[in-house]
Parts: structure tokens; sequence; C-alpha cells
């Protein structure tokens, strides 16, 4: 079973995706808005990555979400399963191939600070990065069960990671 996509070398046009796409993303948010943020792989310069924008959206509560599905949905974001509470998720697919994906998470929600803090260990550690890469790149080699499998072994190294660098608590 294939990953969503292939993991490609780093890209400038990825944060130009994600700086264009930005202003359609926050049209759906409202008053609810906090804050948006380029996360994930494809917001660490020089990482490679599964060519998916990730884009971490902060806002107060959880309002309107209908009405912010709708205009979601005509942007080409499909809502899929909550990842937790007050943790949603939507993901965009061109041509059958995934793009795009969305965490809407309320204020103080942990992965927040799980997103942006393994983000920005990723851009200001050279070494961590490197071993990061050279695991999703031996990850995808091996890769059998798709993204569940890919997903759940690169969480250890992520985690562990992150607890040595006071991140996150255990």
């Amino acid at each position: 079973m294939a990953l969503t996509s292939k993991i490609t070398p780093y890209s400038l046009s990825w944060p130009a995706q994600y700086l264009k796409d930005e202003p359609l993303i926050a049209s759906a948010f409202n008053d609810e808005l906090i804050a948006i943020h380029h996360v994930g792989s494809t917001a660490v310069p020089g990482l490679a990555a599964k060519p998916e924008i990730d884009v971490l959206i902060e806002v107060d509560e959880h309002r309107n979400v209908l009405t912010r599905d709708e205009i979601l949905l005509g942007l080409g974001y499909v809502r899929g399963s909550d990842l937790s509470e007050g943790h949603h998720f939507y993901r965009r697919n061109v041509k059958g191939v995934r793009t795009h994906k969305l965490h809407v998470c309320e204020q103080g929600h942990v992965s927040i600070a799980y997103m942006l803090g393994f983000r920005d260990l990723l851009k200001r550690n050279v070494v961590i990065r490197q071993h990061y890469q050279a695991l999703k790149l031996e990850l995808e080699a091996s890769n059998t069960g798709g993204m569940a499998e890919y997903l759940a072994r690169k969480g250890p190294f992520i985690i562990a990671t992150m607890l040595e660098a006071g991140i996150c608590a255990a």
C-alpha cells in the first residue's frame, strides 16, 4: 500500500504555495481565527518531504463548523475524522494526489505546541533534521501498510526527539 505521496527533495515552491493558499484558507474561519501556520516537513527548508502542504489553523473555539466545512469544500478540502477532541482534520487531493492537510485546533490544544515545536526544532537543528529525513526515506522504502504504518513508525522518533529537547513532557 502506497503513501499518499512520494517523498521528494525540498522545494522552494512549498512555502510559496502555502503563502498563496493562506488567505483562501483563512476566508473559511472569520472571527474564530487566531492564527495560521505552515507546519510539517514542507515548512522546513532543506528537508525532503511528501509534497503535501500541512497547515495548522488555531481557532478560539469551533464555531460555525457547517459553514466552514462548506467553504473549505468549495476550495477542494474534504473533512476527515477528528484526530482528537478539538482537533479537526481536512485533506485536499488534486487528481487523486494529496496536496494539502489542514489541522484546525482550538486555542491551547496540545497539538499546536507539538506541531510548532517539532517544526522549529527541525529548522534550527541540522543533525536532527538529517536523522529525521533518513528515517522518513527508510520508512518509505520499506512501507507495506500505507500511511498508518508510516506515521506509527516515525512517531517514536518524533516523541523521543521532542522529549529530549524539552518540547513535550512524558
